[in-house]
């Protein structure tokens, strides 16, 4: 196929048509991003529970809603859920003195059994669907623009709260253990506890969101939450980046998070291009892959191009003196 030819085959139509979609899961991915923002930014911590933590949530949404509980309630089920996991990878962590990662990687393997069980009981099962025509769900792939409205309701609301509630006193606390563990227990905080909490919170957001993405899309899955955790990081890392050239001097907590939520719009609305542009969708992992390598670069080489530029003006200060 020829270069003309292939970009005749591109219709710009089926991409604009695509975007709303893209911006209603884009909203959900940063609400779970979110919750990685709390344990890799605050906490300092690469914690892997939410590959599991993130289906754990969309499969207790799917069988409490299929039981009869109003969604709402199923998704605050699902959030509690997600909150016991964080607690086992704190516990593990903290009581056990597993490092943080290993710990992750243990809840997160424990999950994979645990969610076939919820799905399917004791014989497990690897997804469950649920029919938007039978329930009322708070989102549906069928009416995305109501998606969006309430996608970015729950966003403002949760982010008021994280913002509320990380200027607390116990919040402060958990953002001074991972900014400088020695110095926070000088100071009489009790750090694991304050680990174990951060990463409670941080897997209920988490399967709030898998929650959310299962009634969007409909079923919840397995695999559904199979590389959260590059998505998270994608998500937090392009919204930094956003945040810092918009904001050269610096912004507050909450902007932050609402860079957090935009940046998993835009991480999907450029997946929703790469697909647009028809590229193999088994390279989509690399291509992510890729964009987080990129936007985890830029700040160290900024960084450096700044240290370098003060070298070389210190230098050309010294030759004139």
């Amino acid at each position: 196929m020829s270069i003309a030819v292939y970009f005749a085959s591109l219709d710009p139509v089926n991409l604009f048509k695509s975007i709303p979609g893209n911006v209603a899961q884009g909203i959900v991915w940063g609400l779970m991003a979110l919750g990685v923002f709390i344990t890799f930014r605050l906490l300092d911590i690469a914690d892997l529970t939410v590959d599991g933590s993130f289906t754990t949530g969309g499969a207790v949404t799917v069988i409490l809603t299929l039981a009869g509980m109003p969604a709402f309630a199923a998704l605050l089920i699902a959030i509690l859920a997600g909150l016991a996991a964080g607690l086992i990878t704190g516990l593990l962590h903290t009581k056990l003195g597993i490092p943080a990662i290993l710990a992750g990687i243990l809840t997160q393997f424990a999950l994979w059994s645990v969610n076939l069980h919820i799905m399917g009981g004791w014989k497990g099962a690897a997804n469950k669907s649920i029919n938007p025509d039978q329930y009322t769900l708070l989102l549906s792939l069928r009416h995305v623009t109501k998606a969006i409205l309430v996608g970015v309701v729950i966003a403002g609301v949760i982010i008021a709260v994280l913002y509320w509630y990380f200027g607390t006193e116990q919040g402060s606390a958990i953002r001074a253990t991972g900014s400088n563990p020695a110095m926070s227990r000088a100071q009489g905080i009790n750090i694991d506890s304050m680990k174990v909490l951060g990463l409670a919170i941080s897997n209920a957001m988490v399967a709030m969101a898998g929650g959310l993405m299962a009634q969007y899309q409909g079923f919840a899955d397995i695999n559904m939450g199979r590389g959260s955790i590059v998505i998270g990081l994608a998500a937090v890392i392009i919204g930094e980046v956003l945040c810092d050239a918009f904001f050269r001097k610096g912004a507050n907590f909450a902007v932050r998070l609402i860079f957090v939520v935009v940046g998993g719009v835009i991480y999907y609305i450029v997946v929703g291009v790469v697909l647009w542009l028809k590229l193999p969708s088994n390279d989509l992992k690399l291509f992510t892959a890729v964009v987080v390598a990129i936007f985890l670069a830029v700040p160290y080489l900024q960084k450096q191009a700044r240290s370098s530029f003060k070298q070389a003006g210190r230098k050309g200060a010294n030759i004139h003196a």
